[in-house]
């Protein structure tokens, strides 16, 4: 069930790489939602491993 305090982003891919992403998340045993959230975690980890911990100014709750 969707938490509906998550926010959602809704992008355009092209059909090659959205192929790509779903084969790449078949393969591991994601669903393709689950890849990109992995994918995004782990840009940020690298991120925050380099630059600093990001400081989160909002509660992800009360944003809007």
């Amino acid at each position: 069930m969707r938490n509906k305090n998550n926010k959602h982003l809704g992008i355009e891919i092209d059909p090659e790489l959205h192929y790509k992403l779903h084969y790449i998340s078949k393969y591991y045993g994601r669903s393709a939602n689950g890849q990109i959230l992995y994918l995004i975690r782990q840009a940020i980890r690298a991120f925050e491993s380099a630059e600093g911990e990001i400081a989160v100014e909002i509660a992800p709750s009360d944003e809007k």
